[in-house]
């Protein structure tokens, strides 16, 4: 009499791609503190809290913790001190008043600022740019005329640093467009947070009051999709 033996599953091979997927996707899960603070902040704003300057001094931290986890996928290693810079950079700028009370604020936030899209531009230039400058970022040299147009007769002394801070804005937005899709759409929404921060700052009396929320909310949002396009960009080339 003839016997079977019963059949015994085949081993499922290594799958490399699926073992990758899992650190990636736990990464955008360390977005949603930032997302939330984010948006308690902007609430506050809109409240006219008090809580609101506390809660702004959280965010980039929090920013940070998503590059910091992905540290050991970020090739070269010039990515990650670019990314963090940028963010560490975007923190002094947003502190500038709280953590350096004895100095000047303006000056000093567009010199924090000015390095941190510099740390930028340099990201998206040297290792995020994945197509040519597409011909519509040409939209972000004629932004630069118009403000200097609008907001350049009412920065007095600060006109010099408002033209070249408002080049490397632009700049930024525009070597943006370059990358992946959410760096290009961060790019655009941080730009509008600084076009709105520049009216609130030269010309204050032409804008609502929500549009001090508005400054903040486009910002964390340009912030927060720049980063994460850069992770995502930098993870599927390891792959």
């Amino acid at each position: 009499m003839k016997t079977t033996t019963p059949a015994t599953a085949t081993p499922r091979p290594y799958d490399g791609e699926m073992q990758r997927r899992t650190p990636s996707s736990s990464i955008m899960w360390a977005f949603l503190p930032y997302a939330a603070v984010s948006l308690l902040h902007v609430v506050l704003l809109a409240v006219d809290s008090p809580l609101a300057s506390p809660t702004k001094l959280l965010l980039m931290p929090l920013l940070a913790v998503p590059v910091v986890l992905s540290a050991r996928w970020l090739k070269p290693p010039a990515t990650l001190i670019l990314l963090l810079a940028a963010v560490l950079f975007s923190w002094l700028g947003d502190g500038a008043g709280a953590l350096f009370p004895g100095a000047p604020e303006l000056p000093l936030m567009l010199l924090f600022f000015g390095i941190a899209h510099l740390a930028y531009i340099l990201l998206f230039a040297r290792h995020l740019a994945r197509r040519r400058m597409p011909w519509w970022a040409l939209v972000y040299v004629g932004w630069w005329i118009a403000m200097i147009a609008v907001v350049g007769p009412h920065t007095g002394g600060l006109l010099i640093a408002v033209a070249v801070y408002g080049l490397v804005l632009g700049g930024t937005a525009a070597f943006a467009a370059r990358c992946h899709p959410l760096i290009a759409v961060g790019g655009a929404f941080f730009l509008a947070s600084d076009t709105l921060l520049a009216f609130r700052l030269f010309l204050p009396s032409g804008l609502p009051a929500w549009s001090s929320p508005a400054v903040m909310l486009t910002y964390t949002l340009g912030q927060g999709l720049i980063v994460a396009g850069a992770l995502i960009a930098l993870r599927k080339r390891t792959r």
